[in-house]
């Protein structure tokens, strides 16, 4: 999908923050100083979208997830909606600290909220008092808030997609360690190089986020899209296959006899 330099400064995705506040690092992607905010070049913007956008496709039609993170407060309801729509995981509230460099802990966290509900299933739930049903649900309720979003995820994901990357620095930190992509809309207060994919683009306004987000959804759909028509295609080659093994076995043991 083209990415049209209009619908972007439509959206305030070229505001940039106040040339005092700016990183050096974001020189290449500044269009120029006006009142003294920074203007991020767009057709800058545009091609960097496009480029992200491929690169989330190819991961995502490889059948990994990419984990969205956004803790700040205009870009929260977006991030859940958009990511929440294409079925990837995504990390609204406080960023769980060891959530990538130590995610057997957080599988036993999204293991235990598992035991819970099947609890609540077979009524061993209701055999505890009152008291240990309030402790229980209060536990549920603090995994549901800070993990929910993350129950699927059973491994490592294959990249991590940041709105605002100087708010969530322990979360870029930790898939620098492990080497996963990172992908973010970096604004001029941040530095760029701690990213693999940058967007340059305003972080702030909801418009600017949603914008973004929309285009780099929509290229995760199209890759989802691709591995199902792969996957249903594999099927249909293999089925005649399974027949024509299935006759040559009858074949086979009709001759036996």
């Amino acid at each position: 999908m083209a990415v049209e330099v209009k619908e972007l400064l439509e959206a305030g995705v070229h505001f940039g923050h106040l040339t005092r506040k700016w990183d050096p690092n974001m020189a290449p992607y500044v269009y120029m100083e006006r009142n003294g905010i920074h203007i991020i070049n767009l057709y800058k913007t545009a091609a960097k979208i496009e480029e992200a956008g491929n690169a989330l496709a190819k991961i995502a039609s490889s059948g990994r997830k990419i984990l969205f993170v956004a803790t700040k407060k205009q870009a929260k309801d977006i991030v859940a909606e958009k990511a929440g729509a294409i079925d990837m995981p995504y990390i609204t509230e406080r960023w769980p600290g060891g959530m990538l460099t130590n995610f057997v802990t957080i599988r036993k966290a999204v293991k235990k909220m598992a035991s819970i509900d099947r609890m609540k299933k077979d009524g061993t739930f209701m055999t505890l008092s009152k008291k240990e049903r309030l402790q229980v649900d209060r536990l549920r309720a603090k995994l549901e808030k800070n993990l929910g979003s993350i129950s699927d995820m059973t491994r490592l994901p294959g990249a991590l997609f940041v709105v605002d990357i100087k708010r969530e620095h322990i979360a870029i930190k930790e898939a620098q360690k492990l080497n996963i992509p990172i992908f973010a809309m970096v604004d001029t207060n941040s530095d760029p190089r701690q990213v693999d994919y940058v967007i340059p683009a305003n972080d702030d306004a909801s418009k600017s986020i949603d914008k973004i987000l929309s285009h780099v959804t929509s290229a995760i759909a199209e890759g989802l899209a691709e591995r199902k028509a792969e996957k249903e295609g594999s099927d249909s080659d293999e089925a005649p296959k399974k027949a024509k093994k299935a006759a040559k076995k009858a074949v086979t043991s009709e001759e036996e006899e």
